[in-house]
């Protein structure tokens, strides 16, 4: 078999392979050490930047775990590393030492000579690239410039791919969080709360210790169900803070549904935690609405939280607020978490002029 159809059988069979994964980090590793194995390099690394000035994370081929950890941190977008992620063109070179933009090796790191650097590119926008070097004088021909080229597109594929399963599937437990939160509190905890009241009415009436055990019961559970939601909250919000968390619940709804959600932070200071419960739920409910039903081209969330105001705008299609229709989107859980609040919602709205949920607590 001729040695470019032996190439392009091994490029098939390494596609295939990579395409069968779907997460993320498993994709990672088969490309760094696919696009090695495919031109025969003593070293290679992919690396993913994360837009601070650093990887968020560089995989390489060709090490050993004890000579990885002699190395040291994860290097920074710096030299020959950083000009691969500005370019969509490739760089190729028998000594990368001779390149001006070289600076130093790290202490331990293997002494290299050729290189050869392609960017993974999609739609214009450079998502990583394929770092592959040799010692020696042995360096890297045209077929394999084109060879890695031709991978780095259906990497970019497999990549954006595992992506985006993981941002579905991250906002699928982020919602599957937030419906068996508000089921436990609409709906369960409503009922254990009747029992309480009633169990403490009959044991005020009767004077039994029967009724009372009830109370006591009816109380215990209700305390216990109020933790369960409690915890359920998303685990940033205590920490971060609502502004924080609702960024980054933001920048999800964002990549998955492929909309721009806009925060305009007027103000911060901290609530009393059920009140930043209430009112990151109340943003969840209005943003899924903006985007799942609205169709709207514009999103944005308004925080003034030293008068403790939020608002939740959309350009979109708008509804008719009277419409019994209306009350099936999470309105009336809307207007219930912001009475716990110690406020009030207000939704406007009307058929053609977009949707605003305004919050005061």
């Amino acid at each position: 078999m001729p040695e470019h159809e032996r190439a392009f059988e091994a490029l098939s069979e390494a596609v295939l392979d990579v395409a069968r994964e779907t997460d993320l980090d498993a994709v990672l590793h088969k490309l760094v050490h696919t696009v090695r194995d495919l031109v025969g390099a003593r070293y290679a690394a992919l690396g993913v930047p994360d837009g601070l000035g650093g990887f968020d994370r560089f995989l390489t081929s060709g090490m050993s775990d004890e000579l990885i950890a002699k190395i040291g941190p994860l290097p920074r977008t710096h030299g020959l590393l950083a000009a691969i992620l500005e370019d969509t063109a490739s760089y190729r070179t028998d000594d990368i030492r001779d390149d001006p933009r070289f600076e130093w090796w790290p202490r331990h790191h293997p002494e290299m000579t050729s290189f050869l650097g392609v960017p993974i590119v999609s739609k214009g926008r450079v998502l990583g690239a394929f770092y592959l070097t040799n010692e020696n004088d042995e360096g890297f021909t045209d077929s394999d410039q084109h060879l890695v080229e031709l991978f780095a597109a259906h990497a970019a594929i497999a990549i954006e791919n595992a992506q985006l399963f993981a941002r579905s599937r991250e906002l699928s437990v982020v919602e599957e969080r937030n419906r068996l939160a508000r089921d436990l509190h609409d709906s369960v905890a409503q009922v254990m709360f009747s029992l309480a009241l009633t169990a403490e009415a009959a044991a005020n009436t009767e004077r039994t210790d029967e009724a009372k055990h009830i109370a006591g019961l009816a109380k215990q559970a209700l305390d216990e169900m109020r933790s369960i939601v409690f915890e359920l909250r998303p685990a940033d919000l205590a920490s971060d803070g609502l502004v924080s968390t609702l960024r980054k619940h933001a920048t999800v709804l964002g990549r998955v549904f492929g909309q721009s959600i806009s925060i305009d932070v007027r103000s911060e200071r901290a609530l009393d935690p059920d009140a930043e419960l209430q009112l990151f739920r109340i943003a969840q409910e209005a943003l899924s609405n903006a985007l799942k039903h609205a169709r709207a081209p514009f999103v944005e969330v308004v925080l003034d939280l030293a008068a403790g105001h939020m608002e939740i705008r959309d350009d979109g299609v708008g509804f008719d607020t009277g419409a019994v229709r209306a009350r099936h989107l999470g309105l009336t859980s809307m207007e219930e978490r912001a009475k716990e609040a110690g406020g009030k919602a207000t939704i406007d709205s009307a058929p053609g002029r977009g949707t605003t949920v305004t919050v005061d607590v």
